[in-house]
């Protein structure tokens, strides 16, 4: 499973990703929006981005709504305080996986990337089968 993480706070990250990496996730960060755009261009096989609602610049909400059209497979789970629920609610209106609260607990949001990368999967493996009729329909 490849994790993408995206926030501004860069101590709290960094800190996520050890205690992440002590339970054997491989997981990337960026700090902004446009580096996680970039990332993803170039990281095709991502499976789950962990996007904070609120960072100076492009926010959480504006680097959803890139990541979903322009990857519409890669889960996104939005991560916001209690000021910013609400646009964490109008991110999973605009197809986010979910949302947790920060400070989120460790065992919660493991759950919730592992809930997120099962649904790519699962979509991942329906248009593969779909492919695989569509081919062996052709050679009837």
């Amino acid at each position: 499973m490849k994790l993408l993480f995206v926030d501004d706070e860069k101590a709290f990250l960094d800190t996520l990703i050890k205690r992440l990496e002590k339970r054997e996730f491989k997981a990337d960060a960026v700090y902004d929006g446009q580096s996680a755009i970039n990332f993803l261009s170039e990281h095709t096989n991502t499976d789950v981005v962990v996007l904070d609602v609120k960072m100076p610049g492009m926010d959480g909400l504006e680097t959803l709504q890139v990541i979903k059209n322009e990857n519409p497979l890669v889960e996104v789970i939005m991560l916001t305080g209690h000021a910013t629920v609400q646009n964490a609610i109008e991110g999973m209106k605009r197809g986010a996986f979910d949302y947790l609260m920060k400070p989120c607990n460790l065992e919660e949001l493991i759950a919730k990337i592992e809930e997120a990368a099962t649904k790519k999967f699962k979509h991942e493996e329906k248009i593969m089968e779909a492919r695989a009729k569509e081919i062996t329909g052709r050679m009837v």
